[in-house]
C-alpha cells in the first residue's frame, strides 16, 4: 500500500513538471536570468576584496573611479537578473496553476451527477480556489526558485572555498545540524496544512449552504444559532492554522540560531588568520560578504520545505479529483444519435446508488412523439428512471436503449444534444434573460429567441421590464416569480428543439394561476416530442398517451386514465387521494 501511495505521488509529481515543460521557452530565459543573478552576486562578493584592500588600506586613488563603476555594473547586473527573474517565476508559477485549476474544473464537469450528490459545493470551491493556491506556491517557489537559490548557493560557495578553503570547509560542516529541524517542522505543517484545507472545505461549505438558504434560516429565527455554528467552525480553523504558524515560526529562529553558530565561527576562524598576517583584511571581507550573501538562499531553501508541504497537501486534493473515475464512461469510438424521432425501451433494468434496487425489471417501449406519464408515490423510482435516459446514471443491470441501440454505445454529447430537460426547481444563472434562453442553443439568433420566449408564454412579462431580454436576473433567478422561471426554462428547451424531453414534476410547486400559463407552455414544448412526463397532481396529465405507474420501483401499470380509473387499482388510489385532499382544500 505504502509503495503505491509513493507511486501515486510520484506520478502526481511528474505531471506538474509535465506542465512546467510546457513552459519550456519561458523556463530556459529564467534560468538564463537565475545564471546571472548568481554570477553577479559572485561578482559582488568578489569586488569587496579589491575595494578593502586597493582603497582603504593600500590607500590607492587610481581605483576610486574604476572600482565604484564596476560596483555599480555589478547591482545593475544583479537587479535587472531579479525583475527578469522575478516575473517569468511568477509568470510561470501562475500559468502552470490556470491549466490545472482549468483541468480541475474540466474534470468536475465531467463527473457524474452521483458525484455532486455525494461532494458538498463549498468543498468543491475550496480545491479550485485555496488547494490551487497552495500547489502554486510550491511550484513558483521549489520547481522553479529552488533552482535559482542552489544557483546562487554553487557560485557564493565556491567564491569562500577560492578565498579560505580550510574556513570555508569548517563552516560547511555545520550545516548538516540544519537538516532535522528542517524534516521535523516540514512534517507537522505538511499535517496541518492538510488538516487546514480539510476545516475550510468544511467552511466554505457551511457558508454556501447558509448563505444560499438564508431565507430558511430567517424564517425559522436560526440566525444566532448559525452563527454559532459559525464562530465554532472558524474557531477550529483558526486552531489548525496557528498550528501552521507555530511550526513555521520556530523554523526561522532555528536557522538564525544556525547562522549565528556559522558565522561566529567564520569571524574567530579566518579572523584569527588576518591577525597572524596568512590573510589580508580585504581576503576576510571578501570572504564574510560572500559568507553573508550565502545565508539568505540558504534560509529561503530551508523555508521553501514549508511550502512543498503545504503545496504536497493541495496537490493530493486536487489530484484526488482529477484522477478519480469519472464512473460515466465513452466508448474510443461512440457512435452518434443523429437527430429526429425517437424510439426508446428500457428493458429488464436494474439500478441502484447504493445497496437496494431503485429499479427493478423495467421494461418500457416508448414510440416517436408519444408523451408517457410517470406516477407513484414519493420513493417509487420516477426520478431515477428518467436520469438514466440522458445516462446521468448507468444502469446495473439490463440496457437503456433509443432506436434500437444501447444507449452507452452513443457519445454523450450526440445523446444529450437529443434531450431536453425541465426540472422541479427551476435552474437558472446570474445572466440575462437572453443569456438564460439562449442556453439552450448559443447559436440561435434574436428572432429565434423571441419565438421561444412566446411558446413559453414568457414574451409578455419580459417585455415589462426596462431592459426586456437584456435584464439581469440575479442568482438562481432570484428576481423572478416561481411561474416566471419555469416559463424561462421552457423557452430555454423549446429554443433547444431536442426531440426527447423530460418534464420532472415542472409545475408542482407553482400556484394554480402561474400554472395554467405554464401548462400551456409545455403543451407548446410537448408537441411532437417524445415525452416523459412526472406529474405530481394528477389532473396535468389526464391528455397523456400513457399513463405507467411505478410502485417500489416496479411497474405495476400502464394505460390510459380513463383505462386505469376503471381498474380501480394504485392508479385509482392516487387519484382518489388526491381528489379527496382537492376536495377538502375547498
Amino acid at each position: 500500500m505504502k509503495a503505491l501511495f509513493t507511486l501515486e505521488i510520484k506520478d502526481r509529481h511528474r505531471q506538474l513538471m509535465h506542465l512546467v515543460k510546457e513552459n519550456r521557452g519561458r523556463y530556459y530565459l529564467t534560468i538564463f536570468f537565475m545564471i546571472a543573478l548568481a554570477l553577479s552576486e559572485g561578482w559582488i562578493a568578489l569586488l569587496i576584496k579589491p575595494v578593502v584592500d586597493i582603497i582603504f588600506v593600500q590607500n590607492d586613488p587610481s581605483a576610486l573611479i574604476s572600482l565604484p563603476v564596476k560596483v555599480f555594473l555589478a547591482f545593475l547586473a544583479k537587479s535587472i537578473s531579479m525583475l527578469g527573474n522575478d516575473y517569468m517565476l511568477g509568470y510561470i508559477g501562475q500559468n502552470i496553476i490556470r491549466k490545472l485549476r482549468n483541468r480541475l474544473y474540466e474534470r468536475i464537469q465531467q463527473m457524474p451527477l452521483a458525484f455532486f450528490q455525494q461532494e458538498k459545493t463549498g468543498t468543491l470551491m475550496s480545491r479550485i480556489t485555496n488547494d490551487v493556491n497552495l500547489i502554486k506556491n510550491m511550484v513558483s517557489s521549489v520547481i522553479t526558485g529552488s533552482l535559482r537559490d542552489i544557483l546562487r548557493i554553487v557560485v557564493l560557495t565556491s567564491i569562500i572555498f577560492y578565498h579560505d578553503w580550510q574556513s570555508a570547509l569548517g563552516a560547511i560542516l555545520i550545516l548538516p545540524v540544519a537538516y532535522y529541524p528542517i524534516v521535523v517542522f516540514g512534517r507537522k505543517v505538511r499535517r496541518a496544512s492538510k488538516s487546514s484545507q480539510e476545516s475550510m472545505a468544511d467552511l466554505n461549505a457551511f457558508l454556501h449552504e447558509t448563505i444560499a438558504g438564508n431565507k430558511i434560516v430567517k424564517a425559522f429565527c436560526m440566525e444566532a444559532y448559525e452563527q454559532q455554528r459559525f464562530v465554532k467552525s472558524s474557531y477550529d480553523l483558526f486552531k489548525k492554522e496557528l498550528k501552521i504558524v507555530i511550526a513555521r515560526s520556530l523554523s526561522s529562529p532555528v536557522m538564525e540560531l544556525l547562522a549565528g553558530t556559522f558565522v561566529a565561527f567564520i569571524i574567530f576562524y579566518a579572523g584569527s588568520k588576518v591577525v597572524r598576517g596568512e590573510t589580508t583584511a580585504g581576503t576576510f571581507c571578501s570572504f564574510m560578504g560572500a559568507v553573508l550573501m550565502l545565508y539568505e538562499p540558504i534560509k529561503r531553501l530551508t523555508k521553501l520545505n514549508n511550502a512543498v508541504q503545504q503545496g504536497l497537501a493541495g496537490t493530493d486534493r486536487v489530484f484526488d479529483i482529477i484522477e478519480r473515475d469519472a464512473g460515466i464512461k465513452e466508448l474510443p469510438q461512440p457512435r452518434h444519435l443523429v437527430p429526429g424521432p425517437h424510439r426508446i425501451a428500457l428493458e429488464n433494468v436494474v439500478f441502484k446508488y447504493d445497496r437496494d434496487p431503485v429499479l427493478k425489471g423495467i421494461n418500457l417501449q416508448v414510440e416517436p412523439g408519444e408523451v408517457v406519464a410517470l406516477v407513484g408515490m414519493s420513493g417509487g423510482g420516477k426520478t431515477s428512471l428518467v436520469n438514466l435516459i440522458p445516462r446521468f446514471f448507468d444502469v446495473n443491470q439490463g440496457a437503456v436503449k433509443i432506436d434500437g441501440v444501447d444507449i452507452r454505445e452513443y457519445a454523450l454529447d450526440s445523446l444529450r444534444s437529443q434531450i431536453a430537460v425541465v426540472t422541479q426547481e427551476p435552474i437558472l444563472f446570474n445572466d440575462t434573460i437572453r443569456g438564460n434562453i439562449a442556453y439552450g442553443n448559443p447559436g440561435a439568433d434574436d428572432a429565434d429567441l423571441v419565438k421561444a420566449a412566446k411558446a413559453a408564454y414568457a414574451y409578455d412579462y419580459i417585455q415589462s421590464f426596462p431592459k426586456k431580454f437584456d435584464t439581469t436576473i440575479g442568482e438562481l433567478g432570484g428576481r423572478l416569480s416561481g411561474g416566471e422561471k419555469q416559463r424561462l426554462c421552457i423557452a430555454r428547451a423549446l429554443l433547444k428543439d431536442a426531440p426527447i424531453l423530460i418534464l420532472d414534476e415542472a409545475t408542482s410547486s407553482l400556484d394554480t394561476e402561474a400554472e395554467s400559463l405554464v401548462q400551456k407552455a409545455l403543451e407548446n414544448l410537448m408537441r411532437g416530442r417524445t415525452t416523459f412526463v412526472i406529474a405530481h397532481r394528477l389532473s396535468t396529465i389526464s391528455n397523456a398517451h400513457r399513463i405507467v405507474v411505478l410502485v417500489d420501483g416496479r411497474i405495476v401499470e400502464e394505460g390510459r386514465h380513463e383505462e386505469l380509473i376503471e381498474l380501480q387499482r394504485e392508479y385509482y388510489k392516487l387519484y382518489q387521494m388526491q381528489f379527496d385532499l382537492h376536495t377538502k382544500a375547498i
